[in-house]
């Protein structure tokens, strides 16, 4: 008989998270945690809900995995091909006035979307005066954007979607295809800086012309969608642009007043007050 981490427990957890690690879940969607959770917790194959729970409060190793389970990650390279358009034709020829250029991947994942974004600013030849700064709650698929090394098995789709997206150059010139895998220019991760960062906690640390948060914030309830996009607001330039995934929008959040959507309909917002 299969056990079920009940609403209850799931409370718990996250107070632990919390108090233990200083992770605060306890604004995101309890439907998708709680999915997630007992996904884990049944996949790992536990006897019961307090071994779970004193594997995550003792085994920080655990705890990584744990972490890595319930955040999202889902993600590929030049993703929504018609939206990297939209970036490529309508706002890097704005960026392109800046004589630096600061762009933000919260919630960033393995690195797909970065890596997507500086190789079309490498085609601009705009890279060499741009920082892109990636960013994640999950500290180990920061590791693997460092590494720059994606499974080979996904390139055809990723080369795809770079040629709906605009590309025009061969795509294979970005990486090194070696047995399974596909190693990505060393160039292009020079100008990245990655690091942990909890939208739910942590504060502004910088000033961007761009920022991307992609398919993060339909994880978040309300108020801690609120919360974020106010921090992305303070992190952004006037006239700078905002962009969020395909079912994100700033409607009803306090800040979308002071936001013009792009004419595309593909989910950017340029900052105008």
């Amino acid at each position: 008989m299969e056990f079920e981490i009940n609403d209850e427990e799931i409370e718990i957890l996250l107070q632990d998270l919390l108090d233990n690690y200083g992770y605060d879940f306890t604004d995101y969607s309890r439907a998708s945690l709680k999915r997630r959770i007992n996904r884990l917790f049944m996949l790992d194959k536990f006897p019961s809900f307090s071994l779970f729970r004193k594997q995550i409060q003792t085994d920080s190793t655990y705890f990584r995995r744990f972490v890595e389970e319930i955040t999202v990650n889902v993600t590929e390279m030049f993703r929504d091909p018609a939206f990297y358009r939209t970036v490529r034709e309508e706002v890097l020829p704005v960026l392109a006035t800046h004589p630096f250029i600061r762009i933000w991947h919260a919630g960033c994942s393995t690195g797909e979307e970065v890596y997507s974004m500086a190789i079309m600013l490498q085609e601009a030849g705009l890279l060499k005066k741009s920082l892109l700064y990636a960013t994640d709650l999950n500290p180990g698929v920061l590791d693997r954007l460092r590494k720059g090394i994606f499974p080979l098995r996904f390139i055809k789709q990723y080369s795809e979607n770079y040629i709906q997206s605009g590309g025009k150059e061969d795509f294979s010139r970005y990486y090194t295809a070696k047995y399974d895998w596909a190693k990505f220019d060393e160039q292009l991760a020079a100008k990245m800086v990655v690091a942990t960062h909890n939208l739910v906690s942590d504060r502004s640390f910088n000033e961007f012309q761009l920022i991307f948060c992609r398919n993060v914030l339909i994880y978040f309830d309300r108020n801690l969608q609120d919360r974020a996009l106010q921090l992305f607001d303070e992190s952004l330039d006037t006239l700078g642009f905002l962009a969020l995934g395909a079912k994100e929008q700033l409607k009803y959040s306090s800040i979308y007043k002071k936001y013009r959507q792009l004419d595309n309909k593909d989910r950017i917002w340029r900052k105008i007050t």
